[in-house]
């Protein structure tokens, strides 16, 4: 099949030429091969042209690229052809954030250039094909097409990542300013929140000697500043996974985050840091870009009076969550005080009582909340009640290894009562108790100038940033503060 250009003359001497799709058949009457055709595409003009170009574009969908090269073009050779639309899209957005120019700036006398690109590869596959470096150098070299990285190699991608730890810090100063300033972040309210992240390899770490901050004492860094880690460990080690993997070594990943979600700086600790050890390095760190007040919101894993001692420290203050059921003297006098809620937002009322002269404590009351805690309690009283039912009968031992299994599950220890000559019974007096508590939970902050109403918006907030924390980040790098409010706060879970 082809295309043919057939001309015919007018009378006036002019001629036309008209284009048919046609193709060769055999004619057995006259033994030779006969044309017939197949599409008459009318007179050779531009609209028909451009019905031949959708053809061919039509066509060529079912061929390959270097059958459609060779096909129009005689002398080319097709060698590859690589996707650029989302690279292409990031590298425009990392112009626009000034991150290569301050790179190539902060990089300066190290092939700075290339290191550049390397390091725009890596963010590009890490946004685009999450891969190992191996496997991201072979991706950026065969896959996708990356402006002035041609080809790298695994090892370019390692000595650029060491390089990016040695300007880290300035750059994240830097890409967060530009990114502030373009997006016009509000930046007075910074949530803090932590998790962890597992690797699949079968040996933590080495151990080697951390300072309190986590980092390697080396000849250079063998002065903590504090009091240090004790037993030596590995960074990636066993800990407390998130993830429900404590058989696989871990690390501790916290990420501070606009009330947006627009990340600000990211910290990694070792995996059997413990969450409460990293309220002072984050806000000393955070103290290092000169804000000038700083509010620490926290929950219940931060409620010691050492750490709000130190939270105070330079004129800082906090807001946390006391525990209802820890037993102290404040939770019980507060929760004891009469008062009227106030509305402050749907499903949130608060009542403020005072009882310390240099705090406050706010007390949050959410109804929706309240009546999924009463039919929550309502199921395990009844199924203590059914576990407990023909307990009597049951030999001392009995009941004690049945004791000793139900106290396993706070939630049903906690409503059930030993009577003095052994027996198990349901404590109504304690749930009783517990029906106050439903729906309810206890802030308390040494700020004095905030209200109650942005004490408890501010702390809802963070619960909403636990409830949507991923279970697993692969965060670099991200920057510091330009616009910073005569007030900022931090807002940290444990």
């Amino acid at each position: 099949m082809y295309l043919r250009s057939t001309p015919r003359r007018n009378k006036d001497g002019s001629e036309v030429r008209y284009l048919q799709l046609a193709h060769n058949v055999w004619d057995p009457q006259k033994r030779r091969s006969a044309v017939q055709v197949v599409y008459n595409f009318g007179r050779e003009d531009a609209a028909n042209r451009q019905a031949l170009e959708r053809l061919v574009a039509s066509v060529t969908r079912f061929l390959d690229p270097d059958a459609v090269l060779a096909a129009s073009a005689d002398g080319l050779e097709f060698t590859e052809s690589r996707p650029l639309g989302g690279t292409w899209v990031l590298d425009a957005l990392w112009s626009r954030l000034d991150i290569g120019k301050e790179m190539r700036r902060l990089l300066n006398g190290r092939r700075d250039e290339e290191t550049e690109r390397v390091l725009f590869a890596l963010v590009a596959n890490r946004a685009l094909a999450p891969s190992s470096k191996l496997a991201a150098a072979r991706w950026a070299s065969e896959d996708v097409l990356i402006t002035g990285l041609p080809v790298t190699s695994d090892d370019a991608c390692y000595r650029a990542m060491d390089w990016l730890a040695e300007i880290k810090g300035e750059l994240e100063r830097k890409v967060f300013d530009n990114l502030a300033h373009l997006l016009n972040l509000e930046v007075d309210l910074l949530f803090f929140d932590t998790t962890s992240t597992y690797f699949v390899t079968e040996d933590e770490d080495d151990p080697v000697d951390r300072d309190s901050r986590g980092e390697p004492l080396t000849s250079g860094n063998t002065d903590s500043d504090d009091d240090g880690r004790g037993e030596p460990t590995g960074f990636r080690t066993w800990g407390k996974s998130t993830d429900y993997r404590d058989d696989l070594p871990q690390i501790v990943i916290g990420m501070a985050v606009t009330r947006d979600g627009i990340p600000v700086r990211v910290w990694c600790w070792p995996g059997d840091t413990n969450d409460s050890a990293l309220i002072r390095q984050v806000k000393d760190d955070m103290r290092d870009w000169c804000l000038p007040e700083v509010i620490w919101v926290a929950d219940r894993g931060l409620t010691s009076a050492a750490n709000r001692r130190y939270l105070r420290k330079g004129g800082g203050s906090y807001i946390i969550e006391e525990k209802l059921r820890s037993g102290s003297a404040e939770a019980a006098a507060a929760l004891s005080r009469q008062g009227r809620y106030k509305d402050v937002a749907q499903n949130l009322k608060v009542k403020e009582v005072r009882i310390a002269e240099d705090e406050r404590f706010i007390i949050c009351f959410n109804p929706e909340a309240a009546g999924r805690d009463a039919a929550i309690r309502a199921r395990m009283i009844a199924q203590l009640t059914e576990a407990i039912r023909d307990s009597d009968q049951l030999s001392p031992g009995e009941r004690a290894e049945l004791r000793g299994i139900i106290s396993t599950q706070p939630g049903l220890n906690r409503c059930l009562r030993v009577t003095p000559g052994g027996l198990l019974r349901i404590d109504a007096a304690r749930a009783k108790a517990e029906e106050n508590l439903d729906g309810k939970y206890l802030l308390r902050t040494a700020d004095p100038k905030l209200s109650a109403e942005d004490i408890a918006t501010g702390y809802k907030q963070l619960l909403q940033v636990e409830t949507g924390k991923p279970q697993c980040c692969h965060s670099r790098g991200w920057s510091a503060l330009s616009l910073v409010p005569s007030r900022s706060v931090f807002m940290t879970a444990a």
